[in-house]
């Protein structure tokens, strides 16, 4: 997708935190929804028929019927993609929302002159019952978008992202191949000799981050004072994520632009980072120490780095290979294995052999 940032005025804003909470107030009621089945009660409700039982509610209450209809719907339509993306294994169960977190909704149907430019670096998009909103043109919007995504992070800054899958970085054709093995003191450890570090915050910004924890743990809940601190610890936090973001995007094209065949370490950092608290009957050790190794494993933008990989150089035009560490990767002809971690022969595969990973 392709973000830029969101300009809108005040009335504007009360516009699309409105939208924010019927998609929310819609997104809890499936949830709800789905809370209450239980075996042998049959399926439940589609999106079809969810959206008959939306009609029906929109004409009891018009209060909801004031907010956008297409807003509301789509709300119905992540929650269905939601819950199909937890039966598949990829992702959790959906849980509440709520407000001041995952704050968005979904907008479908744009047309060409929905998007228009006003200067080298500015534009507006037509959002329902809010007009038209500016944002930063930041890099050209995609001519074939037929939706966007409004969003609201903690910070209280507000992004639309066009619903466009990018093309590909084009390979070098050099047949060069790389390995990538990720850590914790070095994010990622290249086969070329190269050590990348994952940024985040300053030595005088963690400092400040700290003892902005600790007033926050002293303040009163429900406070202005406490309302200031979160936002201020927010702020910080966000800082720290568009960094280690920012690097991970040019590290991914920077890699997908040098070399055609990029192997990295199949890790399950899911199970490396969970907790290790243990139960009452068998309670965890070194759980401090882990709970420090976990964060630095987030930190390190393990995930985001080989997600960003495999957008940009795609099987189809790269040969991203993810591999396991004890049995290698298959290729048609047969098995290639390495020993060391992170580093590849040094021969490139032929182009005409697709390799899968064990």
């Amino acid at each position: 997708m392709s973000r830029y940032r969101l300009q809108p005025t005040q009335t504007q804003e009360a516009a699309l935190l409105r939208h924010c909470a019927d998609a929310r107030y819609v997104w809890n009621l499936c949830v709800e929804q789905e809370s209450w089945w239980r075996a042998g009660r049959g399926r439940m409700p589609g999106f079809a028929e969810r959206c008959r039982q939306l009609t029906a509610a929109r004409q009891d209450n018009p209060w909801l019927a004031e907010g956008s209809v297409i807003v509301q719907q789509q709300a119905i339509r992540d929650h269905a993609q939601a819950m199909a993306n937890f039966f598949n294994g990829t992702h959790r169960r959906p849980t509440w929302r709520k407000a001041g977190r995952d704050e968005g909704f979904r907008i479908v149907h744009l047309q060409p002159g929905d998007v228009r430019r006003l200067s080298r670096h500015a534009g507006e998009v037509c959002i329902p019952k809010a007009g038209w909103v500016r944002f930063r043109w930041s890099r050209p919007v995609p001519a074939d978008a037929k939706s966007c995504r409004i969003t609201r992070d903690r910070v209280g800054r507000w992004h639309v992202a066009f619903a466009v899958i990018p093309d590909p970085v084009p390979p070098p054709g050099t047949g060069q191949v790389v390995g990538v093995d990720r850590g914790v003191t070095v994010s990622a450890a290249l086969s070329t000799g190269e050590l990348l570090h994952a940024p985040g915050l300053s030595g005088s910004q963690r400092k400040r981050l700290r003892r902005l924890q600790r007033r926050l743990a002293r303040a009163r809940n429900g406070s202005r004072r406490r309302g200031r601190i979160k936002h201020a610890v927010a702020k910080l936090r966000a800082r720290e994520a568009d960094r280690r973001k920012d690097w991970a995007e040019k590290t991914s094209t920077d890699l997908a632009r040098r070399f055609d065949v990029i192997r990295v370490e199949n890790l399950d950092i899911t199970g490396m980072t969970r907790s290790a608290n243990g139960s009452v009957e068998r309670p965890g050790r070194n759980v401090r120490a882990k709970a420090g190794l976990n964060r630095g494993i987030l930190g390190s933008c393990w995930g985001v780095l080989v997600r960003r990989l495999q957008d940009k150089a795609p099987a189809g035009s790269r040969r991203f290979i993810p591999r396991t560490r004890a049995s290698g990767v298959r290729r048609a002809g047969g098995w290639m294995r390495s020993r060391a971690r992170a580093k590849p022969s040094s021969s490139a595969p032929p182009a005409d052999t697709p390799a899968t990973l064990m």
